[in-house]
């Protein structure tokens, strides 16, 4: 489907504009601009510094954002035509940017950069049977545990099965003594509801992604299995906002396993106290039968659409997707690198901290990819919270998810009667 501007200014008129960034040879001429978030725009000068500048190539600019505001700052750019060349994106707004013509598709000439990457990560960014961004860095989320408070109750690491893995958080529980728990599950976070349904095998939406599957066994499995953490007081009732401190909590044993990404793995190496330090470790995630699954991370690079020097920009994507550039970058950054032999390179599939997040990788599973999902994965979460504290049980909690997911997909359902929908 292709969205005028003016439609997508009028989509957007009850939003605060942010001021826009000064388009002027962003898209064409002499110069490449590419819009970056956070950590990685702060690096990317250095990186593309130490690449250095082929006699012919334009000069590259980079334009910092906030994640905060990088969402919006990307609609209002396309509403307002001002976008850059390249951009990092999101690999969760990969389908919405798709959607309403902001990106080009990855050309032939550019789908080597796919090879040697992880295949989930990449399903993520194909949509109607088109790959629309290259995987610049990856993630995904998976267990942080004491290895010491495993240790006591018997246990080397977590198990990898539902069954197994629950009978070691009883034991760890009674370990930790009156006042604690086992495991962390914000109910204000969507992320570990989300990680037992991929693991059970879920498929969220039905229907070309047109309607919710939350009441499919599958998820309804997960759903039961995620309530039962709490009624069997294995993990707190709680937002993230009612723990004050989560490495302070970690430490002193308030709970023995949380579920994060490897950001995480820096924040434990400097605010764990030293005698900590060896008593964490990372696992990847329990499913009903082994090894469960998780949602693919992190963000890609796109080639924004009507970008005059497009070859160009290409060419500065590859440059950035060289295995000794994704060295330099995960150097860098701390990011993960997106090409699998880059790991090897690195070292990291030989550390014990680092290695299972390529475990995990290998086993992610592509999210629905649609533009209304980040939506409908913020209705999951409310109404299994809902659930969590008694005001569903787990069939009226599926349905109840459902309604709301069709209602968010009613556009989606009239765009696919028309032909428009990709």
């Amino acid at each position: 489907m292709q969205v005028t501007r003016r439609q997508m200014t009028g989509a957007l008129a009850a939003l605060p504009l942010l001021p826009m960034l000064g388009g002027c040879g962003a898209r064409g001429g002499d110069a490449l601009t590419i819009w970056a978030m956070g950590n990685e725009a702060a690096s990317l000068p250095a990186l593309l510094a130490s690449l250095g500048r082929p006699g012919n190539a334009p000069k590259v600019t980079v334009q910092p954002l906030p994640w905060t505001a990088a969402h919006e700052k990307l609609l209002t750019g396309f509403a307002g035509n001002s976008l850059p060349a390249i951009g990092q994106v999101g690999n969760s707004w990969i389908a919405e940017m798709a959607a309403i013509g902001a990106i080009a598709p990855v050309p032939a000439s550019a789908r080597g950069l796919l090879d040697d990457q992880f295949a989930a990560v990449v399903d993520t960014n194909r949509i109607a049977g088109r790959i629309w961004a290259v995987p610049w860095y990856v993630d995904t989320r998976l267990q942080f545990y004491r290895k010491d408070m495993f240790a006591r109750a018997g246990y080397a690491a977590p198990p990898l099965d539902w069954a197994g893995w629950k009978a070691a958080l009883h034991k760890v529980k009674a370990l930790a003594g009156d006042g604690n728990y086992a495991v962390l599950l914000p109910v204000n976070e969507f992320e570990q509801l989300l990680t037992i349904a991929l693991s059970a095998g879920a498929r969220l939406l039905r229907d070309q992604g047109a309607r919710g599957a939350f009441a499919d066994p599958e998820f309804k499995a997960a759903l039961a299995f995620y309530k039962s953490l709490f009624d069997e007081k294995l993990a707190p009732v709680a937002s993230a906002t009612q723990i004050s401190n989560i490495w302070n909590e970690f430490a002193r044993g308030f709970f023995s396993i949380f579920l994060s990404g490897p950001w995480t793995i820096g924040d434990m190496k400097t605010r764990l106290p030293d005698a900590m330090q060896d008593k964490w470790g990372t696992s990847a995630n329990p499913g009903p039968n082994g090894i469960g699954s998780a949602a693919p991370g992190g963000s890609s690079l796109v080639v924004f659409a009507g970008t005059e020097n497009a070859d160009a920009a290409w060419d500065i994507v590859a440059r950035l997707l060289t295995p000794s550039a994704q060295l330099k970058f995960h150097q860098l950054t701390g990011d993960l690198p997106a090409r699998r032999s880059v790991w090897r390179g690195a070292g990291l599939s030989s550390d014990p901290v680092v290695a299972p997040f390529a475990t995990q990788l290998e086993r992610a599973t592509a999210l629905p990819k649609v533009p209304e999902w980040e939506r409908i994965v913020t209705e999951m979460q409310v109404v299994a919270e809902r659930m969590v504290r008694g005001q569903y049980n787990v069939d009226e909690a599926a349905a109840e998810i459902d309604r709301r997911a069709d209602r968010l997909l009613e556009k989606r359902r009239w765009m696919l009667d028309k032909g428009l929908a990709l």
